[in-house]
């Protein structure tokens, strides 16, 4: 019954709140009280008895009141992290106002005449709650607020473990004590591993949400190029923050630490519950909401010490927010083991395969996952190589390719699908992510792809081409990408340019007169009624993966958040040309327009698969030869859905021309690919009548050890096209991180139905 009276004492206040019309005194503790004194209510309770209509009246008619509510919560919150909450009470007064903050944030940000109130001074209110200060030196109420946060954050007894002696009658001074000390869990710069307190979990979950929410004033701004600083991250990573280098290694370190199978005991996620799940994911996501910023070179300059005693000592040196220092500053193998190993067994997980359906724990946040380990690679190019220089690649290479193939046809996970490209297209612009590749592959995965034998390479190539053959139309876009992470040639590759010789012939000797179009346009219209019936007969005989599954569109009903355009591949990478000695050279950036491909490319192994993706990916701004040379490529059913939609315009059925035939066919370098296949194909006919053979894997062994070396024509130079950060991905990051982070949040659902204006929430 206690429980229930009070939350029907504090669905009283929240009445009087909104029914009164004359502004209420800050100094009416007994009325003000009433919002966090002697209640024990859930934050699902305050979301539910603090409707959203409310807020907006009280906002709109009473905004005095909602002022002084803030006001005076954010005061509770510096009064415990003052006094390190040593009683129950008062560590349910400051949980209290943590969650009624959390409930009324995202309408104070809404509303663009009070988006600076919390950066407003409060008159009366002493610089970090000092009463005998003046209000010259007071600070804003964000600040307060945000270093309120920090100090509860490490407070013994409420969300870390007290290192006091036990039956010791004193209490730790939250404001002397070394936070270093207090660091959550071993990992990177710590290596003592807290005793696991599911309480100090729970509150620490509760703190970050709070954190999201003062963060979350992003999503409340339109979408812009211009790079606005977020002033909530932007002091809280600031120096003024003593606990920033503490707290960012702990959010590191359990992320990275956390293991969601544990001891693998099946159905052990369904008898008890993971609080540890919980703060790895809001752990995650405030990690990357405060990773916002470029990293300078001269952080990268700079280690950071493995001991916890001496990081407090560091100086900050290069970018102004210390998260996005400290991280670039890493430096140690055995972190950067840690990091890459937790990464990867988090990112796997969804994968794991058992004999007893849903015996074993999914974790759900991989989105995010993939958003630190972009940024993670981005800041600190060390950490960079050094996932290059390793098998270890592949344990993050696979779950991408696995998210890859698993979205592609789902709408609602399109900007899932950009940031696996995205981190692919990064990891390719280093010489060592192709030799990696290389590597046979025997993992099976529940996927959907053709039971092969071969390397990674044919891996990361078979689900290409289903992303580009079966995938949705949105995302055409990111062929360029795709084809431009596509570098390594291979045996199968090579094979299979054998076995299907005859169409390069074809190519090679096509006729551009126009008897010869009229031809093939009659031979075309012969075979149409037999296309159908011979795909469902090969679709019939791929064979799939045991415990696979396709790839499914979004249940009706999925929520997803809208996302920016992103840039061409010319604005999202540079060039640069690898030298007889290894070493790259950066050429110029090139200047052609976002949506057009300069035909003076280099046609080497890498420009060509912009230019080709041009023609697979054009999109509808190109000029109507770029829609022609799509047509050209397209398969039969999306070439008879385009004609069926341009008939409804136009009466007038679009047949080539030999022009148009010579427009693309002049810029085929077929030359390499026909000299490869006058030298192999008489070999391997050779091995084949010599020695009888009828098994494929051994013409594979023949093509994998030979050369051609000597043999093929002087290639041009090798291009590399690497990654190059700029204004257009920043937004989309943007975008997709706090889009993520919307729809993650369901429970309790804090920015659900506000007006956001970063994107659009849409029903699919």
């Amino acid at each position: 019954m206690g429980n229930v009276d009070s939350k029907l004492n504090f669905r009283k206040a929240v009445i009087q709140l909104t029914t009164k019309t004359q502004p209420v005194e800050a100094t009416d503790h007994a009325f003000w009280d009433q919002f966090w004194a002697d209640t024990a209510t859930t934050v699902q309770d305050v979301f539910a008895l603090v409707p959203a209509a409310e807020i907006r009246a009280v906002r709109e008619e009473s905004p005095s009141n909602l002022a002084t509510l803030c006001y005076k919560a954010v005061e509770k919150l510096v009064q415990g992290a003052e006094s390190g909450c040593p009683s129950e009470k008062e560590r349910q007064i400051v949980l209290n106002c943590i969650r009624l903050l959390t409930r009324i944030l995202p309408y104070i940000f809404e509303d663009a005449d009070w988006r600076g109130f919390f950066w407003s001074t409060v008159p009366g209110a002493g610089r970090a709650g000092d009463e005998g200060d003046d209000d010259d030196g007071a600070r804003p109420l964000a600040e307060s607020l945000l270093l309120a946060v920090s100090d509860l954050l490490f407070c013994p007894d409420f969300t870390v473990q007290s290192h006091k002696r036990t039956g010791s009658d004193t209490v730790e001074d939250i404001q002397s004590i070394d936070s270093c000390e207090y660091i959550w869990e071993a990992g990177v710069g710590f290596a003592q591993s807290p005793p696991l307190n599911y309480t100090h979990d729970l509150n620490r979950t509760e703190l970050l949400k709070l954190l999201l929410t003062c963060f979350s004033e992003a999503m409340y701004l339109p979408p812009s190029a211009d790079n606005i600083l977020n002033p909530w991250v932007t002091f809280f990573c600031a120096t003024d923050n003593r606990h920033a280098l503490p707290l960012f290694t702990s959010l590191l370190n359990v992320v990275c630490a956390y293991d969601a199978v544990g001891y693998g005991i099946p159905y052990n996620h369904l008898m008890f519950s993971d609080y540890r799940e919980v703060l790895v994911e809001h752990a995650v996501q405030v990690l990357i909401v405060t990773l916002e910023h470029e990293a300078g070179p001269a952080a990268a300059q700079h280690s950071l010490d493995h001991s916890a005693s001496a990081m407090e000592d560091l100086e900050p040196v290069g970018p102004d927010n210390l998260f996005v220092n400290y991280l670039s500053r890493i430096h140690r193998e055995e972190d950067f083991s840690f990091i890459l190993k937790g990464l990867a067994r988090l990112m796997t997980n969804p994968l794991i395969q058992t004999y007893l359906p849903n015996s074993a724990k999914k974790i759900r946040f991989h989105q995010e996952l993939l958003v630190l380990f972009w940024k993670l690679c981005d800041f600190n190019k060390k950490f960079l190589f050094f996932v290059l220089k390793s098998s270890d690649v592949l344990d993050v290479l696979v779950p991408i390719l696995f998210y890859l193939n698993d979205a592609r046809a789902d709408q609602s996970r399109v900007g899932l699908v950009h940031i696996g490209v995205f981190i692919l297209l990064l990891l390719s612009g280093e010489r060592n992510f192709g030799v990696r590749l290389n590597k046979p592959y025997s993992v099976r995965v529940p996927m959907d792809i053709p039971v092969f034998t071969g390397t990674h390479a044919d891996l990361l190539i078979v689900i290409f081409h289903k992303i580009i053959t079966s995938g949705h139309q949105r995302l055409q876009p990111l062929f360029d990408c795709l084809l431009t992470i596509v570098v390594n040639g291979n045996c199968n590759l090579v094979y299979a340019i054998i076995r299907k010789r005859n169409i390069f012939h074809q190519l090679a000797n096509l006729s551009s007169d126009p008897a010869t179009i009229h031809k093939a346009l009659q031979m075309k219209k012969r075979k149409k009624t037999t296309t159908a019936i011979i795909s469902r007969i090969n679709s019939q005989e791929t064979i799939s993966m045991e415990g696979s599954r396709p790839a499914v569109p979004a249940e009706p009903g999925t929520l997803k958040a809208s996302l920016v355009a992103i840039p061409a591949i010319d604005k999202l990478t540079e060039k640069a040309q690898v030298s007889e000695d290894g070493t790259m050279v950066c050429l110029q950036h090139m200047t052609t327009d976002q949506n057009v491909h300069s035909p003076q490319h280099t046609h080497s192994p890498q420009s060509l698969a912009a230019d080709t993706s041009g023609i697979a990916g054009a999109s509808d701004t190109e000029s109507n030869s770029g829609r022609d040379n799509e047509e050209a490529f397209q398969p039969e059913s999306e070439l008879a859905r385009s004609r069926l939609s341009s008939v409804s315009s136009s009466a007038v059925y679009w047949n080539p021309t030999p022009d148009w035939v010579l427009s693309w066919k002049s810029k085929l370098p077929l030359q390499t690919i026909m000299r490869l296949l006058q030298v192999l194909v008489p070999q391997v006919e050779k091995i084949c009548i010599d020695k009888g053979l009828t098994d494929e894997s051994e013409i594979l062994k023949f093509l994998q050890h030979g050369t051609l070396v000597g043999l093929l024509p002087v290639p041009h130079p090798i291009l590399i096209r690497k990654y190059q950060a700029n204004a257009g991905t920043a937004m989309w990051f943007r975008t997709y991180m706090w889009g993520v982070i919307y729809l993650r949040n369901v429970d309790p659902p804090i920015w659900y139905d506000t007006d956001v204006r970063l994107f659009e929430i849409q029903r699919i």
